[in-house]
């Protein structure tokens, strides 16, 4: 009977150190994850002071909505985590929509190739920030599943592995994007 228990404790043992490894590398993907999403998030704050001075040049009586880019751009930075972050650059990204349908009313200002170039580096990282945003959600679902998957749910807590929140769009993000195209002839 002795043995038994012992065998049995060198069991849960092995069971219960496989899934700490296991949900420990899982952690570490998910903080890879968001290391990748903020080394793109300040190459985005490292464009938007050029492409505001570029802006500043040709319209300068614009001043809030540059006011307005450069606070987003501050908030954004102070940002420390993926909920935090999510909510400043869901402000961000409103800030430079405006900044560019400003544009529109500067054709000087659309045909200026700095201003062009600033545009095309900052559409770039966007595509490299979305991608960054997909693999973060793709390995938080995969950690936040082994977490919750059995075994694993009998030890997670034990050893610390708390729940990993989701990149999520911000509320202004949203309806933007559910909402149906509007296609005209």
């Amino acid at each position: 009977m002795g043995l038994w228990i012992i065998i049995a404790v060198v069991v849960v043992g092995l069971i219960a150190i496989v899934i700490y490894n296991r949900l420990v590398g899982l952690r570490q993907n998910v903080r890879q994850g968001w290391a990748d999403i903020d080394a793109q998030l300040r190459q985005r704050h490292d464009l938007i002071p050029n492409l505001v001075s570029t802006v500043q040049g040709y319209a300068t009586h614009e001043k809030t909505t540059l006011d307005a880019v450069i606070s987003a751009r501050n908030s954004a930075i102070g940002a420390s985590n993926p909920a935090s972050a999510a909510t400043a650059e869901a402000g961000l990204s409103g800030a430079l929509k405006n900044l560019f349908a400003l544009a529109e009313n500067y054709p000087d200002l659309k045909a200026n190739q700095n201003f062009q170039t600033l545009q095309h580096e900052l559409s770039d990282v966007e595509d490299k920030l979305a991608a960054s945003r997909r693999a973060y959600n793709a390995v938080t679902a995969d950690y936040n599943g082994a977490r919750q998957a059995f075994p694993a749910v009998l030890f997670a807590g034990a050893f610390g592995f708390g729940e990993e929140k989701f990149w999520e769009l911000g509320t202004e993000e949203r309806p933007a994007i559910s909402a149906a195209p509007e296609v005209k002839f």
